[in-house]
């Protein structure tokens, strides 16, 4: 639960939310008919093939440099789970299933085939014979085993995963190739679960303790390794040239960079001034007033920076100011309410953010459209409203100081934070909580330590930005027994019987659309409740990029994030050598387009869009 401190934030979760909690072919069977007997999966006639979102065009080698926020605690996604490790990781780990990144079904990843029991509670996997990890030694059933059980583990800091994957309670491996995990009950994310968790090498992770494997990666399978890492400064993955899969068929046009450099900066602005340097490639705007007032001059008008504005189907978070409930006052709903009433949202997205921003009023922003208007209302900036809520929750001015009290006790938040962007916004925000008597305290720290504070829930509030799946889950975040969990996604600490009986009310429902219907009542139960003092977001990716490498014209793919041009992107030597030659000549570059739109640059073979309709 790592989040990068920023105006809106386009942060994953968790990988199994971003690229797995997706409808899979499995799913569509199981939501079409009871079968008789287990199910296979791929069909038949399933063959591996080039990726519709690779181009034919793209050549591999060179390198590419990218913003990777701040230096982080640990490399290791599945203990400190932030964007940055997410990326590393799923680099060097891999899945038992992958996902097909237009229609979402699942396809073969570790394993070549799967099946599904016919009573929906057993799922057996048989490995891929070329799976190798990077030492040679074959991918086994054993590994899978442990690995499973290693994020099974009440000891280790996985606490997310984890709830992911309780109703899955058991692993056999009859023979080095095939396991088969065993849930205790139906739910329409068992099969989604098992491929939750990365697939790590037992030989090696066995004799390691795994909540202080940070930095240190030896053997992997995937298609890079982690290079050299200069803290604070950089990471750097290297291209495996003996991967297991390098020359399947899928990988074609794929993850071309021989090397993926990741730099590390203490503060957004610093990053952005590096960036126009030429110090790394690309860079994705979270800030608005870089966005607006500094892409201008000789670098843009001439494009060798390209500006645009990324327009697909990347799932929408929410952002927000997480109280944790339990502590006190933030477990009084009267209190909640009366902090979110206090913010001015309207004012910072005036004069801070350009009126960029829409404001939001829901955990699912993007489950609400014409269709399913949004019955929650908008929490406006309402001091007196504040004033009153905080007095029928026992708070008083005492007339002596000014300050809020109860209980002799005066009335002060303190805010954990660790970008001192933040503080802009938090000014403003003062403002009204000391005209009604609350002092606030920031309490700044670097990742590491803010990121230690967070995994023992040691906060009062703190800024925190979360990613959205395709198909959207409640149960990791929202169900009170994740509140409890090490480590989880639940930071609020929030717990509530009737989402607790709305979420298991779904476990048995394989179409998509019956369950966000009952996420649609989730979320208007939770946004009553306030467990956030919820901010604002943006539908679009905003990107910057130096004018010299090959790409489709999707730019990012159907689903992803700035992210993915470590994908789908290459080293174009041409318009490298272009860009030089026009920077040295103060030469203009032509002008890409300012705006893609995915549906406009994208035409899906029919049979995809039959397959993907029932997300839309």
């Amino acid at each position: 639960m790592r989040f990068p401190l920023r105006e809106t934030f386009y942060f994953l979760l968790f990988t199994f939310c971003s690229s797995m909690t997706r409808l899979s072919a499995s799913l569509l069977v199981l939501a079409a008919f009871v079968p008789a007997t287990a199910q296979q999966f791929p069909e038949a006639d399933w063959q591996a093939a080039p990726s519709p979102l690779a181009s034919e065009f793209a050549e591999p080698g060179g390198k590419i440099s990218l913003f990777a926020s701040q230096f982080p605690k640990s490399f290791n996604y599945q203990i400190d789970n932030n964007v940055f490790s997410r990326e590393i990781f799923r680099l060097m780990f891999e899945t038992l299933l992958d996902t097909d990144p237009i229609t979402l079904e699942n396809r073969p990843g570790l394993a070549e085939r799967w099946e599904i029991s016919e009573d929906k509670k057993s799922f057996t996997f048989h490995l891929d014979p070329r799976a190798k990890w990077s030492d040679g030694k074959p991918v086994t059933s054993e590994d899978v085993v442990w690995s499973f059980e290693a994020v099974k583990n009440p000891d280790h800091l996985t606490g997310a995963l984890q709830s992911y994957m309780q109703r899955l309670v058991k692993i056999e491996a009859p023979d080095e190739r095939t396991v088969t995990i065993h849930a205790d009950e139906v739910h329409w994310r068992s099969l989604l679960a098992c491929s939750a968790f990365r697939v790590l090498p037992k030989h090696w992770w066995k004799d390691q303790d795994f909540n202080k494997v940070n930095f240190e990666f030896p053997v992997v399978s995937g298609p890079y390794r982690l290079g050299q890492v200069s803290e604070p400064h950089f990471a750097r993955m290297e291209k495996r040239e003996d991967y297991w899969r390098a020359d399947d068929p899928s990988a074609e046009g794929l993850l071309n960079f021989d090397t993926v450099e990741y730099r590390f900066y203490p503060e957004q602005d610093v990053a952005f001034e590096s960036f126009k340097k030429g110090e790394f490639d690309s860079f994705a705007i979270y800030t608005s007033s870089q966005w607006v007032k500094e892409t201008t001059g000789e670098r843009f008008d001439k494009n060798w920076i390209v500006k645009q504005s990324i327009h697909n189907y990347d799932p929408v978070g929410f952002q927000g100011f997480a109280m944790n409930q339990r502590r006190e006052p933030y477990n009084d709903k009267r209190v909640r309410k009366a902090l979110a009433h206090l913010l001015d949202r309207k004012r910072m997205n005036q004069t801070i953010m350009f009126d960029q921003y829409a404001l939001t009023s829901s955990y699912w922003p993007d489950l609400w459209d014409e269709e399913h208007p949004n019955p929650n209302v908008e929490t406006e900036f309402d001091v007196e409203k504040a004033r009153a809520l905080l007095k029928e929750a026992g708070w008083t001015v005492n007339p002596a100081t000014g300050k809020l009290e109860k209980n002799n006790k005066p009335f002060v938040i303190t805010f954990l934070t660790r970008d001192p962007s933040t503080n802009k916004f938090l000014l403003i925000y003062e403002e009204a909580l000391k005209d009604v008597g609350i002092t606030l305290k920031i309490d700044q720290k670097d990742w590491a330590a803010w990121a230690n504070d967070m995994d023992e829930y040691n906060f009062d509030i703190t800024w925190a930005a979360w990613g959205a799946g395709t198909i959207k889950d409640a149960e990791g975040m929202w169900n009170s027994a994740s509140a409890d969990l090490k480590a989880g996604n639940n930071i609020t600490g929030f717990k509530n019987a009737e989402v607790d009986k709305l979420i298991e009310q779904t476990k048995e429902m394989f179409e998509v659309a019956d369950r966000h219907e009952v996420i649609r009542q989730i979320d208007q139960i939770i946004y009553e409740e306030t467990p956030y003092v919820l901010l604002w977001h943006i539908d679009y990716v905003r990107l910057l990029y130096w004018n010299k490498f090959g790409m489709p014209d999707h730019v990012l793919g159907k689903y992803s994030d700035e992210w993915a041009s470590v994908d789908y992107w290459w080293n174009d030597a041409f318009q490298a050598d272009d860009l030089k030659a026009a920077r040295a000549n103060g030469a203009e570059l032509p002008a890409p387009p300012r705006d893609v739109h995915f549906d406009e640059v994208f035409a899906p073979a029919a049979s995809d869009v039959a397959r993907a309709e029932p997300l839309r």
